[in-house]
């Protein structure tokens, strides 16, 4: 006896049969499995059902793994196939998208391509990133492979990740060891919402544009400054709701004109002023200051002005020479002393000391904080040997995803001192356009996203180890998307050896 688990996710059709009317079992255990539809099959195709793990037996609950049944309506079964490795660049981002998993599709070539509708043959890749496209047949076909968000086996422009060829394939003979790997898709900069916040009013844009143009289309907000860092998917409106008497007794629709990258829109929002907000200070860095590393605090007021004369740093009692400085962003500040390892420090910064364009702190800080030892930290040496032509970062990334470390560098040698121990990811990202930005694939124009490289082991910092590494770009397993001066002539493999 059989049960199926998660039939409408792990099923898979190719090509795709609407209408489903009923699939059997469901709730009780059978001895059979039945599927009817309302929907009319094509003449002479092959039918492939890729039923996943759905497949268990009712006492056990083992799944009869990846089982295939296939018909035609024709005189004989297509055999070919297309297998092989579909990777995500960026895997530590797919948590929640892994469990819908990554679809490889194809789509057969015509003179109008509709990639809004699910591909004519597709397939899952295994939880290793294994697929395969069995019983194709012969014709010139457009490969996508996409990460499956949300289950409906469309790619899902500027939101999924994807990963294509350029070229179409003619599909003559079966095709394995076919690599994909799958980038972040480049976003087209749009508007997308407003909302209260802390000083006025925060802004947030799909995409990165590059510069913003806000205007009030209101005249009672009169005084107000405007805020966006370059590429940065945030612009904050800020103004003094109290003083010009904005949304303080009850909420008020404010409108603003918008234009970002190409489009302007007109758009609003209902404004009530927060009697609870305040410009506050912290110490993003935590109590132990690595050494060599400069004091950062950070703000959730943009940064106007300081006046760091008059503030205080003192270790037992004695005061410290220091500077001062506004980070690039405008929401930080740096400070920069000769911090002695092991010494302890107090730093004091009086009410009104920092201060936004309506707003400075109300109150008195004061940050206690150890300029910790060197032998608590470890450093890490990284030769290169046929780097990228053009600039790149080298970034040291968690278990968790988050860049712990990133340099932007062009040289053959990189020195990370320093470091907090733990285990690494190692990673370069070639910035080819020199923009100081990774950009991201865009399958609307067929275009790769930037090369990414991935180092095949694991750096593990150790306090008081200096780690070594070298490192060949040129190694087989080094780079992990395509280059687009070789992309449009890739060959394709024709191995006819598939995964036993």
């Amino acid at each position: 006896y059989i049960t199926l688990k998660e039939i409408n996710r792990q099923l898979v059709i190719s090509p795709p049969i609407e209408r489903i009317t009923k699939i059997l079992p469901a709730g009780l255990a059978n001895k059979y499995l039945l599927i009817r539809w309302n929907d009319t099959l094509q003449a002479n195709t092959t039918y492939n059902f890729n039923f996943g793990n759905a497949i268990v037996d009712n006492n056990e609950n083992n799944p009869l793994a990846y089982y295939n049944f296939a018909f035609s309506t024709g005189p004989a079964i297509d055999s070919l196939y297309i297998s092989g490795e579909a990777v995500r660049l960026f895997p530590e981002k797919a948590a929640s998208a892994e469990k819908k998993g990554i679809v490889i599709g194809l789509y057969q070539e015509k003179d109008s391509m509709n990639f809004r509708q699910k591909p004519y043959y597709l397939t899952k890749a295994d939880d290793d990133g294994y697929f395969e496209l069995n019983y194709l047949s012969p014709g010139t076909y457009r490969l996508l492979a996409f990460e499956d968000e949300n289950a409906n086996s469309v790619y899902d422009a500027e939101k999924e990740a994807v990963a294509f060829l350029k070229e179409p394939i003619e599909l003559t003979k079966s095709i394995s060891g076919l690599p994909l790997q799958l980038a972040p898709s480049r976003k087209s900069v749009k508007y997308l919402e407003m909302k209260e916040a802390p000083g006025g009013i925060l802004m947030t844009f799909q995409g990165r544009p590059d510069s913003i143009s806000v205007a009030p289309l209101n005249p009672k907000l009169k005084d107000y400054k405007i805020t966006h860092r370059k590429n940065s998917d945030s612009a904050h409106i800020w103004f003094d709701a109290e003083r010009q008497q904005i949304g303080t007794e009850i909420s008020e629709n404010l409108r603003f004109r918008v234009t970002a990258g190409n489009k302007s829109d007109s758009v609003s929002t209902a404004y009530r002023y927060n009697t609870k907000n305040e410009m506050t200070l912290a110490n993003s860095g935590g109590n132990l200051l690595a050494p060599g590393r400069k004091l950062v605090l950070t703000s959730n007021y943009y940064i106007d002005k300081i006046t760091p004369e008059k503030w205080t740093l003192v270790s037992d009692s004695i005061a410290q020479n220091f500077q001062a400085e506004i980070t690039d962003d405008g929401f930080g500040i740096t400070v920069t002393s000769a911090f002695k390892e092991g010494q302890k420090y107090q730093l004091t910064v009086p009410k009104e000391t920092v201060a936004s364009f309506y707003e400075s702190i109300a109150k008195s800080y004061r940050f206690d904080f150890t300029a910790d030892k060197t032998e608590s930290y470890g450093d890490f040496l990284l030769t290169l040997k046929n780097k990228p032509e053009h600039p790149f970062w080298v970034e040291l990334v968690r278990d968790n995803g988050e860049v712990a470390y990133s340099a932007y560098v062009a040289e053959d040698t990189i020195n990370f001192k320093t470091l907090k121990p733990g285990k690494y990811q190692l990673r370069i990202l070639e910035d080819t356009n020199e923009n100081r930005l990774w950009d991201a694939a865009d399958f609307g124009t067929l275009t790769f996203a930037e090369p990414v490289y991935l180092f095949e082991k694991t750096v593990e910092v150790r306090p008081l180890w200096e780690i070594r590494e070298t490192w060949d770009l040129n190694s087989k397993n080094a780079q992990l998307t395509p280059k687009e001066e070789t992309a449009g002539a890739q060959q394709l493999p024709l191995n006819e050896e598939k995964k036993k």
